[in-house]
């Protein structure tokens, strides 16, 4: 009786789609800033470039950490709009982006103070020195607005519109070219024009989302004023997202330690495999966040069977999606190199570490799609202490690698395996997690239950 009453598995589909796929274009925007950036600046001179590198990285370091106010705010915007109460879920909205703007300007002081120490922790040396300094202090100003743009599009998704945010990313982009060639070269302000136009771009963006949340909360009656307690509940949420991002960017940092430790082809070898990687995470990421905006939306209307059809329908296209790019990727590993580099034996290398990940690509679709379920049903905790098991069965995988002395083509076939070790470990504990119904709390707020009850109904 339930399942005949569920929509077809073509409507589940369609359902996700609208979500995913308008979310993909709003995920690629983001590097496109920093790629935007680096081609500016790249005309300029080597030091130049190097310098924005550098406080590139150190950026997206602390934005990436940050990532939770989106993910955050998502499955608590969308619990309440499930349950039928949109002021309180703009209420939440809010408070997200009240705790990106407390955090925003804590991060731009401290990164304004602490920017030639930065450079210095990274190795910048003289003139790189000086622009990474340049880079980084000029983007300070505009790091609150690229948090409250995360906790804005995370209002967005949970209102389930992930068409918006595709829209303001993509005109913040086209902004942030005019602006980069103004101040770079018209104002002759160099790395530091390239940095206050990102700055200025980003702003407008979260002027755009500003605009749209205290227009939808008036409508609503909703007070613009953060609630002190709703921070302190969406920061709680958020410590256990950081940790769970924390161990991710932990696992990845380690395997470049031991990359490099192979010597400089296994180190070009690494980067071009995880450049794969990464491009393919962002299709993944996209299934993910509809899966939060969805997970959210039925948990908090109480429809687990819904839910839980979203949720069994999802894998499928995760797992699909990685068997599809796993086949893709072996096909063309031999061939992809010369698209890279002109080195025979990094092209070699190269197409190795492709068949590994090429094998592991179902369990990545999987890893990526149930990490969004998980987050839009609120179980930031079990996330949390997931990707530290996780890392910790990683740590031992990756230490015998880097024990083993391996260079080459040989090296990366092993580190790459090490890699997918630690993605079935993730695929392991995610899976789980979701074996039972323990996880699908229904209601407006996931602590509406006892956070271990188990409901009645079927998964």
């Amino acid at each position: 009786m339930v399942r005949s009453s569920l929509p077809s598995n073509r409507r589940l589909s369609r359902s996700i789609l609208r979500l995913a796929v308008p979310a993909l274009g709003a995920l690629i925007a983001e590097p496109l800033f920093l790629l935007a950036d680096s081609a500016m600046v790249g005309h300029l001179g080597v030091e130049e470039l190097a310098g924005v590198g550098l406080a590139s990285t150190v950026l997206q370091t602390a934005v990436g950490l940050m990532v939770f106010l989106a993910y955050s705010t998502t499955p608590a915007v969308a619990r309440l709009l499930g349950a039928g109460r949109l002021p309180e879920a703009l209420a939440a909205g809010r408070d997200g982006v009240g705790l990106a703007v407390v955090l925003g300007v804590l991060l731009s002081v401290l990164g304004w103070a602490t920017a030639p120490r930065l450079a210095s922790l990274m190795g910048a040396e003289g003139a790189v020195h000086a622009f990474a300094v340049d880079y980084l202090r000029w983007s300070m100003p505009g790091l609150t607005a690229m948090l409250v743009v995360l906790a804005a599009t995370g209002v967005l998704r949970g209102l389930q519109d992930t068409r918006t945010p595709l829209i303001v990313a993509g005109a913040g982009f086209g902004v942030n070219i005019v602006l980069n060639y103004l101040l770079v070269y018209g104002a002759g302000m160099s790395v530091a024009g390239s940095a206050l136009g990102t700055s200025l771009a980003q702003w407008g963006m979260a002027a755009v989302y500003l605009v749209m949340i205290i227009r939808a909360s008036r409508g609503q009656r909703v007070p613009l004023v953060p609630s002190l307690r709703g921070i302190r509940r969406t920061a709680g949420v958020g410590s256990w997202l950081m940790l769970r991002t924390l161990s991710l960017r932990v696992a990845i940092l380690v395997t470049v330690f031991v990359a490099t430790a192979q010597g400089p082809l296994g180190l070009a070898s690494h980067q071009l495999v995880m450049t794969v990687f990464t491009f393919l995470a962002f299709a993944l990421d996209a299934l993910a966040i509809a899966a939060q905006a969805l997970i959210g939306k039925e948990l908090g209307a109480g429809n687990r069977p819904l839910a839980a059809a979203l949720t069994r329908r999802m894998i499928v296209w995760g797992v699909a999606f990685g068997g599809v790019t796993g086949c893709l990727l072996a096909v063309v590993a031999p061939f992809a190199g010369w698209i890279f580099t002109s080195d025979p034996a990094v092209q070699a290398a190269f197409a190795a570490g492709l068949w590994v990940l090429a094998a592991f690509q179902p369990a990545c679709g999987l890893v990526f799609v149930l990490d969004g379920v998980l987050i839009g049903a609120g179980d930031a905790r079990y996330l949390a202490i997931a990707g530290v098991v996780n890392l910790i069965v990683y740590l031992p995988l990756l230490g015998l690698v880097g024990l083993a002395d391996l260079t080459g083509g040989a090296g990366i076939v092993w580190l790459w395996l090490a890699f997918g070790g630690y993605m079935l470990a993730r695929a392991a504990t995610l899976g789980w997690r979701v074996r039972d119904d323990r996880w699908m709390v229904t209601g407006a707020t996931r602590s509406a239950v006892p956070r271990d009850a188990r409901l009645p109904g079927p998964p």
